[in-house]
């Protein structure tokens, strides 16, 4: 297969020609559905056809014994109630979790349907909120919706505990048409008052939502050039039937899976058409894309920079390794991605945003913090590393870097550079392969996905 393969616009969404990928190929599929596979995976995944590995990836089937030690830890934290530990929570399940696309598309939607533990304090509400997206996760886009609406860490977040029949709070509503469903430009501000009336009396009770008839508004709404809406239910479903919105999310998924840069028009617009083909439901549109010819192709090798979640959870990953997840948690807040708390309401920006003169030198210290922990495991003797990757000298640990790790092969020149600094930096008895990922880090392909 070649690796980049170039295409036309008008093929862009259709499967590529291939029964089995390339390591090369594994290595960005499992760096852009999930964060990331060690040599070994990659090697097994190459033995079977695209279709089958990406079926894998997409299952949410992740085994009584990791589930049992995810729901210890939230216990712990449901019994204090303390947001704080809610990071660490979620990092584990980043690092352990046997369905890593599954997580992925969690924090896709976590970043969308941005909302700020900061604000609603409550570790609670923001477990329930994060489980809620989980289950409704690759499910029709019209279910979420309608969930996260009726969520009570977001009736909090945006105020809708206060939209009541006479006095309508729209700061949901505007957000929901602006953020969430269709984009700027797409509605009005009339559209606005008459869907935040629509939402009037969704309120909690005892922590949970609840509807109270007395403080909705039953007078029928005009949205969106619909007069006939009444409640908050009706009002979502004609939102995401609108083609705005398929095209709206199309480009937040193409964003987020394939490129930081803007495609062709036609290429959202015919993947919007392949959402609404498959009724919005997302597991089979991501099917699609990670099984296309675009995904392959040069508009989407190295086009996207780690976010610090994909920068530190893909590198555990490629080592097989283990990290505390506390301690994770405070390093990634340092670079600007602490989850669970979102900057504002738009999420993180990501993209180029993520990347200036003082974060990168937050995330080369990232990695070579995450390798050097004491309390950061291995499969098996930490000296024993190099052996159990085949790894036998520089350039080999080298190379070992480029197969699972960057995006784009080195020239024979770079390669030889990097070669000659691990050579002379690792000390005696450190395994070179971790000396090759920490000197690896300090170049700008490393930051590319």
């Amino acid at each position: 297969m070649n690796t980049h393969l170039r295409l036309r616009t008008e093929d862009a969404w259709s499967p590529i020609d291939l029964d089995h990928l390339t390591t090369a190929g594994a290595a960005h599929l499992f760096r852009r559905a999930g964060f990331g596979a060690s040599l070994p995976e990659l090697n097994a995944a190459i033995k079977f056809p695209l279709t089958e590995v990406v079926d894998g990836l997409l299952t949410t089937t992740t085994g009584a014994e990791f589930e049992q030690q995810s729901q210890i830890m939230k216990t712990v934290i449901q019994a204090g109630n303390l947001p704080v530990h809610l990071p660490a929570w979620w990092l584990y399940r980043f690092i352990q979790s046997p369905c890593q696309a599954w997580e992925k598309l969690v924090l896709f939607w976590h970043g969308h349907f941005a909302t700020s533990a900061a604000k609603v304090n409550s570790a609670l509400m923001m477990l329930a909120q994060n489980e809620t997206i989980r289950r409704a996760a690759y499910g029709p886009f019209e279910s979420l919706v309608l969930e996260i609406s009726r969520d009570p860490a977001m009736l909090i977040y945006l105020d809708s505990v206060t939209n009541r029949r006479n006095n309508p709070n729209e700061n949901y509503a505007r957000e929901l048409l602006e953020l969430f469903c269709l984009g700027l430009g797409n509605y009005t501000e009339n559209d606005i008052r008459e869907l935040a009336r629509a939402f009037t009396g969704w309120e909690i009770q005892s922590g949970r939502f609840a509807f109270n008839q007395f403080q909705h508004d039953p007078t029928p709404k005009r949205l969106l050039g619909n007069a006939n809406i009444e409640s908050g239910q009706e009002a979502v479903a004609w939102i995401v039937q609108s083609p705005v919105a398929a095209k709206f999310i199309a480009q937040k998924l193409y964003r987020f899976y394939i490129s930081d840069l803007s495609p062709e028009p036609e290429v959202i617009q015919s993947l919007a058409a392949i959402l609404r083909e498959n009724k919005f439901e997302i597991r089979p549109t991501l099917r699609t894309m990670f099984t296309s010819r675009i995904f392959f192709s040069k508009s989407a090798y190295g086009q996207k920079i780690r976010s610090p979640v994909e920068l530190a959870i893909g590198l555990l990953r490629c080592l097989s390794a283990t990290a505390s997840p506390v301690q994770l948690a405070s390093n990634l807040s340092g670079l600007g991605q602490s989850v669970f708390y979102p900057p504002n309401v738009k999420g993180w920006d990501g993209g180029k945003r993520w990347i200036n003169s003082a974060t990168m030198i937050g995330r080369i210290n990232l990695i070579a913090e995450i390798l050097n922990h004491k309390e950061t495991r291995f499969i098996g003797d930490k000296n024993r590393l190099d052996k159990r990757f085949d790894v036998d000298n520089a350039e080999s640990a080298v190379r070992h870097v480029e197969s699972v790790w960057l995006s784009q092969s080195l020239d024979d020149e770079q390669r030889k550079k990097l070669t000659d600094i691990v050579e002379k930096s690792t000390p005696r008895r450190e395994s070179r392969l971790l000396c090759a990922f920490k000197c690896a880090a300090t170049l700008a392909e490393f930051q590319l996905g």
